[in-house]
């Protein structure tokens, strides 16, 4: 291009990066200071979504010095640090759960749980600190039990105290509740159906109902 075209007058020159940040950004907040605020800095504990506007420089000297605890008793910094592990969510321990002390949901009954399916808890793992010890269920005088009835047993949702009626009536209950006619005709509760006939079948065979 020869310099003396009318095109030449026409070129930009590209404003360099420092130019561009100062007529983009306000200018730094420290005291004295005219250079463009390009950084944000936080403002501290209590002004949250606050910010400074800092040059490089100076909030790099912010930044040196910044500590969110100023100020904060020792306790108050412990606590708000154990409060982090969990995210500063509220927690409860185990068998105290909010469903516990109103009375429903798990826990509320060691027996039936999760909206009225039979669950067994036999080490009181929901009974939650202070709660009363269960009498330990123990077998009729005669029966044998082994891993397999125990298992069985467990299928069915019941302990090794169980009677032959209450077997028998429990295998009834557990029969209309998953059978796939009581659900519409849906299939995917054939194998929890099929588990139950298979424990009870086998609990017949050896004598327990």
């Amino acid at each position: 291009m020869k310099f003396d075209s009318p095109l030449f007058d026409r070129i930009r020159v590209k404003p360099d990066q420092e130019r561009r940040a100062r007529r983009a950004c306000p200018a730094c907040e420290w005291s004295g200071c005219r250079r463009p605020g390009t950084h944000r800095a936080p403002k501290g504990r209590g002004r949250e979504g606050e910010y400074w506007r800092y040059c490089l420089d100076h909030v790099r000297a912010y930044n040196h010095s910044y500590n969110y605890f100023a100020g904060l008793p020792d306790a108050e910094v412990a606590a708000f640090q154990k409060d982090a592990v969990t995210g500063h969510r509220p927690t409860w321990r185990m068998g105290m759960n909010a469903s516990r002390r109103a009375g429903g949901g798990l826990g509320a009954d060691p027996g039936h749980g999760f909206a009225g399916s039979g669950w067994h808890d036999p080490f009181q793992f929901f009974d939650g600190p202070g709660a009363s010890p269960r009498p330990e269920s123990k077998a009729p005088e005669g029966r044998i039990i082994r891993n397999a009835e125990r298992k069985s047993l467990d299928v069915l949702g019941l302990d090794i105290s169980a009677t032959a009626s209450e077997i028998k009536s429990r295998f009834k209950l557990l029969v209309k509740r998953h059978h796939p006619d009581a659900h519409g005709g849906d299939r995917s509760y054939e194998d929890r159906l099929r588990e139950v006939i298979q424990a009870y079948n086998y609990l017949k065979t050896v004598g327990f109902c």
